[in-house]
């Protein structure tokens, strides 16, 4: 692999805007290219020894940042995509500021694109462990770039030798066995030379081929330095290639830069040095870029300038090599975010670069108020209040809001984090997370953002904890809880809504108090302790009676009325179900009265008092019927059914169960195309058992989950629970 004539490669993404998925013009690296496509269809040595491979093959290509390694990864990449039917899937795991993306996340990332839901708080172990089970059998080649180390590689690697795994990384892949290397360095002249022929063109390089070769060596053969003397030159037409290294020479050495960085600093001092004031300013201030993902409005933010200044100053950088362009978005280099942090430290104040991060994030906080507002109706208070923001900020519809969300999901998570990390604009992180908890709750559903919304809460937590706020260090808890409690981790979520009952109640926050105690009770109530949940549920229910909240005590007798009769306490459960009717009278809530009253029928029939239950259970369905819904009405009479062929009356059953098939069917007719029909057992109770559960008593594990739902606001109810419903 050292055949100086042929063994080169360069994608020139500063000129060409190549995406990470499309590679650009590629020069040279013929040889490690053909090198690391046989190594594909090399036998390994479980194939000779007549065995299957456990995993996927690993080829790497190992090259310090610069080298071109992620160019020939991608080149790579789109030789072999077409022998796997699976596709291609991508993942960077170094952020530019040089942070290892953390395996969860990296997980979570290719989940989405495989559209595997992934549990929202699951374990790094959890997570890496669906990723391998989803990429088995479907014969996928996942590119890994910039892979800080073999650990982060070795968590992906699937369980698949139908899979192909291509890393761009620095070092070794040490404890991964089996893995093919090659290794990139600097291009030989030749090859550098060509790549600087893209940029100035053959004359200037025919004319003075020994100053080529000068700047091939002050570069040290770096593509990313020749890009950047090459991106230089482009945009001065009438200057020699000699002038270019005369003025390579002229720069002072970078002492605290390694060696082997020195010459692409130098390049980028060169283009740093000859830019306009305010481009020269705004290409420092990009190191602030989160996650290094920039657009016109990023741009615009920190250089201070008009969107379309900064869209116009962003295709300069792009030209000049220090920018590449991504689809609609510009990435920062990670091989230069230092450099140009560096150079911010020495030329702009700390207070200017503070005030640019905050423009940046309240920006980002308008962009996504108006991106949820997006979703509301017109003349809404929502959509009113966004009409003052200048029209780049704003969204023609729900579905261009949607796109440019899912776009820039990833920035808005990292603004979010290192928002938070920096403690300096506590306030603003607090306005940012929130505002993209409610947008991505109103473009993707909490359950579809569930795994967002965790680490949200748990940002919220953060500040919430370092700025001592147990107002708002309750409502995280609460909704971190009731995430952990959809996923099954119910002792988890316990603990957590034990500790937000503690914030509330040093808040003196009553709501944070009534909701962290019914959510206990589900809690208890999830995990079979019936005394323990109705405990609590007595406690909760305590509190709203004292703040005459009266739905939510009507809720609240009901629960407790769940956990009675799971517990057996057939006559406790029944004066609860009937204390739900007379709250549920009270508030006219006619349709919860009804369910009240089946739930009350049904502990009726447990408790062997078939009669009463029958006049229970018609008495619900008089009162479905004065409510008009005719789905309830339907439900309760199958219900009413079953009950009176347990009592022997198997004639008035068949008339309750005609009498339910009209009333669906007269109201499918009145179904809206599309609209669905809903479930006829499910209107009947919080169960959604209907009239099927044996008189024997009730199963164990009906109930959901003790937490209130995925609320993003830290409202809504605790759920799940049989009878909740009312």
């Amino acid at each position: 692999m050292t055949d100086q004539a042929t063994d080169q490669a360069v994608d020139a993404v500063g000129r060409t805007g190549a995406s990470s998925g499309s590679p650009g013009p590629f020069f040279g690296r013929q040889r490690e290219l053909a090198s690391l496509l046989a190594d594909v269809e090399r036998a390994g040595l479980d194939t000779i020894a007549g065995r299957k491979a456990p995993r996927a093959r690993v080829l790497l290509i190992a090259g310090r940042p610069g080298s071109g390694r992620s160019a020939l990864a991608r080149q790579l990449v789109a030789r072999l995509a077409g022998r796997y039917p699976g596709g291609v899937l991508r993942a960077r795991l170094t952020e530019p500021g040089g942070r290892a993306v953390p395996t969860d996340e990296t997980a979570r990332e290719l989940l989405d694109a495989l559209g595997v839901a992934a549990p929202p708080g699951a374990a790094e172990d959890e997570l890496s462990q669906l990723v391998r089970e989803s990429l088995a059998g479907r014969g996928i080649l996942l590119l890994l770039d910039d892979a800080a180390d073999a650990e982060q590689v070795d968590a992906l690697l699937p369980d698949d030798p139908d899979c192909l795994l291509v890393v761009a990384g620095s070092g070794p892949l040490t404890g991964i066995p089996g893995v093919r290397p090659c290794t990139v360095g600097g291009l030989d002249p030749k090859a550098a030379i060509e790549l600087l022929t893209t940029f100035t063109g053959s004359v200037r390089i025919t004319v003075d081929p020994q100053a080529a070769e000068s700047v091939a060596e002050e570069c040290a053969g770096q593509p990313a330095a020749l890009v950047m003397v090459g991106g230089w030159l482009a945009a001065r037409p009438q200057v020699s290639v000699s002038d270019a290294t005369r003025q390579l020479r002229a720069l002072p050495e970078d002492d605290e830069v390694p060696q082997s960085a020195r010459p692409m600093s130098r390049a980028f001092r060169l283009v740093h040095g000859t830019l306009p004031t305010a481009a020269a300013r705004l290409l420092r201030l990009l190191a602030l870029a989160p996650a290094g993902i920039v657009d016109a409005q990023i741009a615009s933010a920190l250089g201070g300038c008009s969107p379309d200044e900064a869209h116009r100053a962003l295709e300069g950088l792009v030209a000049l090599g220090v920018l590449h362009r991504e689809g609609p978005l510009y990435r920062v280099p990670g091989a230069l975010e230092p450099l140009m942090r560096a150079l911010s430290e020495t030329h702009d104040k700390p207070a200017e670069v503070q005030l640019a991060w905050a423009r940046m994030l309240e920006r980002a906080v308008r962009q996504l108020q108006s991106c949820r507002a997006a979703t509301e109706p017109e003349g809404s208070p929502a959509r009113t209040a966004v009409e003052s923001l200048p029209r780049p900020l704003r969204f023609p519809d729900a579905p261009a809001a949607a796109a440019g969300l899912a776009l820039r999901r990833p920035g808005l998570r990292a603004a979010a984090r290192l928002a938070v990390e920096d403690g300096g604009l506590d306030t603003l992180a607090r306005r940012l997370v929130a505002a993209l908890v409610r947008a991505l709750a109103a473009h993707r559903g909490t359950d579809a953002a569930a795994g967002d919304l965790y680490l949200l809460h748990q940002l919220v937590l953060d500040v919430a904890e370092r700025r001592e706020l147990p107002r708002e260090a309750a409502a995280a808890l609460l909704n971190l809880g009731d995430l952990d409690a959809q996923t099954g981790r119910t002792e988890d979520a316990l603990a957590r809504y034990r500790a937000a009952l503690d914030a509330g109640r040093t808040a003196n926050d009553p709501y944070a108090i009534c909701r962290a105690m019914e959510s206990v009770g589900g809690a208890w109530q999830e995990l079979g302790d019936w005394q323990r949940a109705a405990d609590w549920y007595g406690r909760a229910l305590a509190q709203r009676q004292t703040r005459g909240e009266r739905a939510d005590e009507a809720r609240l007798y009901g629960r407790l009325g769940t956990a009675h009769t799971y517990a057996g306490r057939y006559g406790e459960a029944l004066r609860c179900w009937r204390a739900a009717v007379a709250a549920y009278r009270r508030t006219g809530d006619l349709p919860s009265q009804a369910r009240a009253l089946s739930e009350a029928a049904r502990v009726q029939e447990y408790a062997g008092r078939p009669e009463e239950s029958l006049r229970t259970c018609r008495e619900a369905v008089e009162w479905a019927r004065q409510a008009g819904d005719v789905r309830l009405q339907a439900a309760l009479r199958l219900r009413l059914a079953d009950t009176l062929d347990r009592l022997g009356d198997p004639a008035a059953a068949r008339l309750q169960r005609s009498g339910a098939e009209r009333l669906l069917e007269a109201a499918d007719e009145t179904t809206e195309p599309g609209a669905g029909t809903g479930s006829p057992s499910a209107a009947a109770g919080g169960d959604g058992t209907g009239g099927a559960r044996k008189a024997a008593g009730p199963e164990r594990g009906a109930g959901g989950g003790g937490g209130a739902g995925a609320g993003t606001e830290g409202t809504g109810v605790a759920r799940g629970a049989i009878g909740q419903g009312v």
